[in-house]
């Protein structure tokens, strides 16, 4: 178990490795984060989805809460699903359009 200081940094590559299973992208490039504050011993993730009728909701809110916990120290893990804003493509990463050839 990692015993370095909680930082924002490591939040943020541990949720790089959870991917929507639908589209085969993290959730970071899918711009489904929408916030992370950690302070002292506490992390909190404001996540959504691309869609609320999304069958995989529950399994990728799981994926993130495991993914922080494999990275970070002993912590108290909220990960919320929130819905505004809503999620549009607009908020994906130049990198995530590119590679779904949506790019503006």
């Amino acid at each position: 178990m990692p015993t370095a200081p909680l930082d924002e940094h490591r939040v943020w590559e541990a949720l790089r490795t959870v991917n929507d299973p639908e589209v085969g992208m993290n959730v970071v490039e899918l711009g489904l984060v929408y916030g992370v504050h950690v302070q002292a011993d506490r992390v909190r993730v404001r996540m959504t989805l691309t869609s609320a009728a999304c069958p995989m909701g529950a399994s990728m809110v799981e994926e993130a809460r495991e993914a922080l916990a494999r990275a970070l120290p002993p912590a108290d893990i909220d990960v919320e699903l929130v819905w505004d804003p809503p999620w549009t493509p607009a908020l994906m990463s130049l990198q995530a359009k590119q590679s779904l050839g949506w790019e503006e």
